[in-house]
Protein backbone atom coordinates (compact mmCIF):
# COMPACT_ATOMS: atom_id res chain seq x y z
CA UNK A 1 0.00 0.00 0.00
CA UNK A 2 2.83 2.29 0.70
CA UNK A 3 4.89 3.96 -2.43
CA UNK A 4 7.96 4.60 -1.83
CA UNK A 5 9.40 7.69 -4.07
CA UNK A 6 12.66 7.14 -5.46
CA UNK A 7 15.21 9.83 -4.73
CA UNK A 8 16.34 10.29 -8.35
CA UNK A 9 14.35 9.07 -11.71
CA UNK A 10 11.06 8.87 -12.23
CA UNK A 11 8.73 5.82 -10.85
CA UNK A 12 7.62 3.15 -13.08
CA UNK A 13 4.84 0.54 -13.71
CA UNK A 14 2.36 3.04 -12.41
CA UNK A 15 -1.31 2.13 -13.76
CA UNK A 16 -2.88 2.91 -17.06
CA UNK A 17 -5.10 5.45 -15.59
CA UNK A 18 -3.85 6.96 -12.74
CA UNK A 19 -5.80 9.47 -9.74
CA UNK A 20 -3.83 10.99 -7.41
CA UNK A 21 -4.85 13.24 -4.10
CA UNK A 22 -2.55 15.38 -2.30
CA UNK A 23 -3.23 16.09 1.20
CA UNK A 24 -6.36 13.28 1.95
CA UNK A 25 -6.83 14.16 5.54
CA UNK A 26 -9.16 11.42 6.79
CA UNK A 27 -9.25 9.55 3.56
CA UNK A 28 -12.89 10.09 2.94
CA UNK A 29 -12.67 11.40 -0.59
CA UNK A 30 -9.77 9.03 -1.71
CA UNK A 31 -11.64 6.03 -0.86
CA UNK A 32 -15.20 6.99 -2.09
CA UNK A 33 -13.38 7.46 -5.57
CA UNK A 34 -11.41 3.85 -4.99
CA UNK A 35 -14.50 2.29 -4.11
CA UNK A 36 -16.72 3.76 -6.91
CA UNK A 37 -13.62 3.38 -9.77
CA UNK A 38 -11.93 -0.02 -9.06
CA UNK A 39 -10.10 0.04 -12.38
CA UNK A 40 -8.09 3.13 -11.31
CA UNK A 41 -4.96 3.36 -9.40
CA UNK A 42 -5.33 6.03 -6.45
CA UNK A 43 -2.08 7.55 -5.36
CA UNK A 44 -2.62 9.80 -2.22
CA UNK A 45 0.14 11.63 -0.40
CA UNK A 46 -0.73 13.48 3.02
CA UNK A 47 2.92 13.85 5.33
CA UNK A 48 0.43 13.21 9.11
CA UNK A 49 0.05 9.40 10.32
CA UNK A 50 -3.29 10.40 11.49
CA UNK A 51 -4.71 10.58 8.48
CA UNK A 52 -3.20 7.78 6.83
CA UNK A 53 -4.34 5.38 9.11
CA UNK A 54 -7.51 6.30 8.74
CA UNK A 55 -7.12 5.79 5.13
CA UNK A 56 -5.21 2.17 5.79
CA UNK A 57 -8.42 1.00 7.61
CA UNK A 58 -10.89 2.00 5.12
CA UNK A 59 -8.69 0.17 2.36
CA UNK A 60 -8.74 -3.16 4.26
CA UNK A 61 -12.02 -2.56 5.15
CA UNK A 62 -12.98 -1.83 1.85
CA UNK A 63 -10.68 -3.88 -0.58
CA UNK A 64 -9.27 -1.13 -2.19
CA UNK A 65 -6.44 -2.31 -3.39
CA UNK A 66 -5.18 -0.37 -5.96
CA UNK A 67 -4.43 2.43 -3.97
CA UNK A 68 -1.38 3.62 -2.79
CA UNK A 69 0.21 5.92 -0.18
CA UNK A 70 3.20 8.65 -0.13
CA UNK A 71 3.39 9.68 3.64
CA UNK A 72 5.48 13.05 2.38
CA UNK A 73 5.85 15.73 0.68
CA UNK A 74 3.32 15.45 -2.34
CA UNK A 75 6.69 17.66 -4.44
CA UNK A 76 8.66 15.19 -3.91
CA UNK A 77 5.96 12.49 -5.28
CA UNK A 78 5.45 15.02 -8.11
CA UNK A 79 9.11 15.17 -9.41
CA UNK A 80 8.98 11.12 -9.27
CA UNK A 81 5.99 10.85 -11.72
CA UNK A 82 6.04 10.53 -15.65
CA UNK A 83 5.10 13.24 -17.63
CA UNK A 84 1.16 13.13 -18.58
CA UNK A 85 0.67 10.30 -16.27
CA UNK A 86 -2.41 11.25 -14.08
CA UNK A 87 -5.81 11.61 -15.48
CA UNK A 88 -7.65 13.19 -12.24
CA UNK A 89 -6.09 15.24 -9.88
CA UNK A 90 -7.42 16.56 -6.20
CA UNK A 91 -6.59 19.21 -3.92
CA UNK A 92 -9.15 19.35 -1.31
CA UNK A 93 -9.27 21.78 1.71
CA UNK A 94 -5.91 22.37 1.96
CA UNK A 95 -4.06 23.87 4.68
CA UNK A 96 -4.91 27.88 3.69
CA UNK A 97 -1.41 28.93 5.87
CA UNK A 98 -3.76 32.42 6.33
CA UNK A 99 -0.91 34.71 7.60
CA UNK A 100 0.95 36.61 4.81
CA UNK A 101 4.18 35.11 6.08
CA UNK A 102 3.66 31.83 5.60
CA UNK A 103 1.82 32.10 1.73
CA UNK A 104 4.91 30.55 0.83
CA UNK A 105 4.22 27.16 2.61
CA UNK A 106 0.56 27.26 0.30
CA UNK A 107 0.56 23.65 -1.68
CA UNK A 108 -0.86 25.87 -4.50
CA UNK A 109 1.76 27.97 -6.27
CA UNK A 110 2.85 28.58 -9.48
CA UNK A 111 5.70 25.70 -9.17
CA UNK A 112 3.41 23.01 -7.74
CA UNK A 113 0.97 24.07 -10.54
CA UNK A 114 3.39 23.62 -13.28
CA UNK A 115 4.56 20.01 -12.19
CA UNK A 116 0.69 19.08 -12.11
CA UNK A 117 0.98 20.09 -15.81
CA UNK A 118 3.71 18.57 -16.40
CA UNK A 119 2.51 14.94 -14.94
CA UNK A 120 -1.38 15.44 -16.04
CA UNK A 121 -2.74 14.24 -19.30
CA UNK A 122 -4.40 16.15 -21.93
CA UNK A 123 -8.30 16.80 -20.90
CA UNK A 124 -7.04 15.71 -17.36
CA UNK A 125 -9.43 17.36 -14.86
CA UNK A 126 -8.08 18.41 -11.47
CA UNK A 127 -10.47 19.61 -8.68
CA UNK A 128 -9.61 21.93 -6.23
CA UNK A 129 -11.68 23.09 -2.92
CA UNK A 130 -11.24 25.76 -0.07
CA UNK A 131 -13.57 27.05 2.31
CA UNK A 132 -10.92 30.59 3.02
CA UNK A 133 -11.73 32.90 0.66
CA UNK A 134 -8.30 34.70 0.42
CA UNK A 135 -6.91 31.37 -0.11
CA UNK A 136 -9.80 30.80 -2.66
CA UNK A 137 -8.77 34.07 -4.31
CA UNK A 138 -4.90 32.89 -3.83
CA UNK A 139 -5.96 29.58 -6.15
CA UNK A 140 -8.08 31.16 -8.72
CA UNK A 141 -4.97 33.39 -9.60
CA UNK A 142 -2.47 30.68 -9.16
CA UNK A 143 -4.48 28.89 -11.81
CA UNK A 144 -5.37 31.67 -14.35
CA UNK A 145 -2.03 32.18 -14.44
CA UNK A 146 -1.37 28.78 -15.50
CA UNK A 147 -0.98 27.95 -19.16
CA UNK A 148 -1.31 24.35 -18.66
CA UNK A 149 -5.00 24.57 -17.22
CA UNK A 150 -8.13 26.13 -18.23
CA UNK A 151 -11.20 27.02 -15.44
CA UNK A 152 -14.35 24.94 -16.11
CA UNK A 153 -16.43 27.42 -14.75
CA UNK A 154 -19.72 28.63 -16.76
CA UNK A 155 -21.86 30.15 -13.85
CA UNK A 156 -21.51 30.78 -10.21
CA UNK A 157 -23.07 27.10 -9.17
CA UNK A 158 -19.81 25.82 -11.36
CA UNK A 159 -18.21 26.47 -8.17
CA UNK A 160 -20.63 26.58 -5.17
CA UNK A 161 -21.14 23.12 -6.27
CA UNK A 162 -19.71 20.16 -5.49
CA UNK A 163 -21.34 17.61 -7.81
CA UNK A 164 -22.62 14.09 -7.42
CA UNK A 165 -19.38 12.46 -7.85
CA UNK A 166 -17.55 14.25 -5.06
CA UNK A 167 -18.25 13.36 -1.60
CA UNK A 168 -18.56 15.98 1.56
CA UNK A 169 -15.19 15.71 3.74
CA UNK A 170 -14.94 16.49 7.50
CA UNK A 171 -13.63 19.67 6.40
CA UNK A 172 -16.47 20.71 4.37
CA UNK A 173 -18.93 19.58 7.16
CA UNK A 174 -16.28 21.79 9.69
CA UNK A 175 -16.76 24.64 7.20
CA UNK A 176 -20.42 24.44 7.03
CA UNK A 177 -21.08 24.41 10.66
CA UNK A 178 -18.82 27.11 11.07
CA UNK A 179 -20.29 29.54 8.64
CA UNK A 180 -17.97 29.30 6.05
CA UNK A 181 -18.98 28.73 2.38
CA UNK A 182 -16.52 26.51 0.18
CA UNK A 183 -15.56 26.77 -3.41
CA UNK A 184 -14.96 23.93 -5.63
CA UNK A 185 -13.16 24.85 -8.34
CA UNK A 186 -12.38 22.50 -11.92
CA UNK A 187 -9.89 22.69 -14.24
CA UNK A 188 -9.35 21.01 -17.26
CA UNK A 189 -5.44 20.59 -18.60
CA UNK A 190 -5.29 21.85 -21.80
Amino acid sequence: MRLEVPEEGRLEGLPERLWLEIGFGGGEHLAFQAARNPDVGIIGVEPFIGGVVKLLQRIETDGLDRVRIVVDDARLLLRALPDGCVERGFILFPDPWPKKRHWKRRIVNDAVIAELGRVMRRDGLLRIATDHLDYGRWILETMLRADAFEWLAERPHDWRERGPDWPETRYEEKAVREGRKPVFLRFRRR
